[in-house]
Formats: structure tokens, C-alpha cells, sequence
């Protein structure tokens, strides 16, 4: 679920402005959370904007067995838990608000929600991005429970067992071949007749024997009784329908942004990513990002908090280098 929700047109009274944040941190997933801690740990009173749950997308893992330190793994809204009550020790606040405008025109920058209007000297972006769904009968039920959208994440817990891939991309391939180390068999389906993932991933795919594929058909349903069992599929151009039982379905069929919001007031990439640079600046000053909203690539918990950590101190240093300026200015 995305963690910013557009603004519906809804009147909620007018928001009461609250000025003079330090850092604003929008978004409550790892990124979010790690950003909060740093800030906080620098006395510079972070106030975050965590939307409608507390960890992002990692919230809704069951169970987390590649994040350090958990050797015996940990769920998702622990997690997200564990590192909120980390933050809230030094001092970061949490409030249950979606943005729904911002103006990063002029500082300081400003943020409105159904609620509120804030005021931020610098802003930290981490609304994370979304796995773009199928949209079939059974998807919502079986999330959690044999589907899944991060191989990476959950891939062991189908060791030695069937599973179905839907796509064909480099995300879906190269996702594949990462699953052959832990399932006995895996098989791709794909709307097309060929793939578009790199010609490096597609020969390293046709080589693997645990890797069939079926082509230029889709995935109808998910089926399944306590868990996903099966998918029913149809060929796109003979119309024929079947069965592929599978123990697991993975699906990779792109990812969406949580970018909306930004649209206008920060540099996007063709796809919609925020556009950073190595130090996790945006394209306006004192606004850094963070997390999967800038990584298309990785989607890693861990990854996701080393960003946050970097653009919390980033954001400290553009805080310093403004006090400086002030005070020169005397």
C-alpha cells in the first residue's frame, strides 16, 4: 500500500500551522525510521509523517530473516515497531498523518496534511514505492501466504518447493535465478513471446534446468485453500485456459513510486524515482530522499536504512551550514 494518499477534495477544517520544524521526515518505513533515529541522536527533533502504518512496505512481511542481528528472524511490524521505539528514545516525534501537498519553492519548506501545515528547515522523502499488482481474484487473499513480491525476502521459505514467476523483466529474471538456489522448480510465465530482460539474464535463464517457461499467457487467478496452491492461467492468443500448480507465486511486473506528491517540486527519472545523488540529495537543496523511493534496484530493508541514515546527516550538515549563514550574517 502506498504511503501517501493524494488529497480527495475532502474539507477537514482549516489546518493549524506548526512552524519552525527542524527536519521533517515524510514516510514511515525503514528509510523513514533509520532517518529519524540519526536526526534525533543530533538533538535536531525530527518530526515524522508516517501516513496510515508504521513500516512501509516492510510492515507487511511476515517474517524478516535477512535483516542483521535477527539470526532467528523477526516480523515485519516488529520490526518496524523496534525501530520506531528506537528513534522516540532520542527524542523523534511520530504522528499518523499523510501528506497531501508540499512547496519546496522557498525555505522553509512547507508540508500540509488533512490535518495540519508544517514548516521544516530541511525534509527527508522516503515514502518508499509500491509492487505493481496483478489485479486477479485471489492476489489480496494469498499476500503473505505463498504470494510474494520480493524473492529476496521470502524465497527461502519455499526451499524445495514449485513456483510460479510472473514476468519478464530484468527484476523477474534476475529474481528467477536468485530462486534456483532455494526451489526445486521454477516456471515464469510471460504475456509475450520473448523476454525483455537483459540478454546477459536471458542466457543465464535458458541455461538453467530448473527454469521452464511458458509464453504469451497471463494469470488469471491465484488459487489456493490456507495457502496458494495453483494458478489458472489463459494464452493470449489461443485463448486456452489451464492449471499450473505451484507451492509459491512470485510476481514482478514492475514497481510504482510513491511519487506523486512530488511531482513538479523534485528532479523524477522516466519512471517516477526521485532523482538522487550519491549523498542523497534531491535536485532542491535541504530536500534529500531516501529508501526505495530512489532506489529502483535494490528494495532492501538494509539498503533502505542505509539511505535513511545518510540523509539524516546530510540533513544535519545543510541545518549547520544554515546556522552558520545566519550567524555570518549578523
Amino acid at each position: 500500500m502506498s504511503d501517501l494518499i493524494l488529497s480527495t477534495g475532502l474539507s477537514f477544517g482549516a489546518p493549524q500551522v506548526e512552524t519552525d520544524q527542524d527536519v521533517i521526515i515524510v514516510g514511515g518505513g525503514p528509510a523513514g525510521l533509520t532517518a529519524a533515529l540519526y536526526a534525533a541522536r543530533a538533538s535536531a527533533d525530527p518530526l515524522v509523517l508516517i501516513g496510515e502504518a508504521v513500516g512501509g512496505q516492510a510492515a507487511t512481511s511476515a517474517e524478516i530473516e535477512n535483516f542483521p542481528g535477527f539470526p532467528e528472524g523477526v516480523g515485519g511490524a516488529a520490526l518496524a515497531q523496534e525501530m520506531q521505539s528506537h528513534a522516540e528514545r532520542f527524542g523523534a516525534r511520530f504522528l499518523f498523518e499523510t501528506a497531501t501537498e508540499v512547496d519546496f519553492r522557498t525555505l522553509p519548506f512547507k508540508i500540509v496534511t488533512r490535518r495540519n501545515q508544517y514548516t521544516a528547515k530541511a525534509v527527508i522523502v522516503s515514502t518508499g514505492s509500491s509492487p505493481r499488482k496483478l489485479g486477479v481474484p485471489g492476489e489480496k487473499k494469498y499476500t503473505g501466504h505463498g504470494v510474494s513480491y520480493c524473492a529476496t525476502c521470502d524465497g527461502y521459505f519455499f526451499k524445495d518447493k514449485r513456483v510460479v514467476v510472473v514476468g519478464g523483466g530484468n527484476s523477474a529474471i534476475d529474481e528467477s535465478l536468485f530462486l534456483t538456489r532455494l526451489v526445486s522448480s521454477i516456471t515464469i510465465v510471460h504475456r509475450r513471446d520473448q523476454l525483455r530482460a537483459d540478454a546477459v539474464l536471458q542466457e543465464r535463464a535458458f541455461a538453467n534446468s530448473k527454469i521452464d517457461f511458458v509464453w504469451d499467457t497471463v494469470v488469471e487467478e491465484i488459487m489456493g485453500e490456507q495457502e496458494a496452491n495453483a494458478v489458472r492461467v489463459r494464452n493470449v492468443k489461443t485463448g486456452e485456459v489451464s492449471v499450473i500448480e505451484a507451492d509459491g507465486v512470485f510476481v514482478y511486473i514492475g514497481h510504482i513510486p510513491n511519487t506523486q506528491l512530488f511531482e513538479g517540486q523534485l528532479e523524477l527519472d522516466e519512471a517516477g524515482y526521485i532523482i538522487t545523488d550519491r549523498r542523497q540529495h534531491t535536485s532542491v537543496p535541504g530536500v534529500y530522499a531516501a529508501g526505495d523511493v530512489q532506489d529502483p534496484i535494490f528494495r532492501q530493508i538494509v539498503t533502505a536504512a542505509g539511505t535513511g541514515s545518510a540523509a539524516a546527516i546530510e540533513a544535519i550538515r545543510f541545518l549547520d551550514e544554515q546556522t552558520y549563514k545566519e550567524k555570518s550574517n549578523d
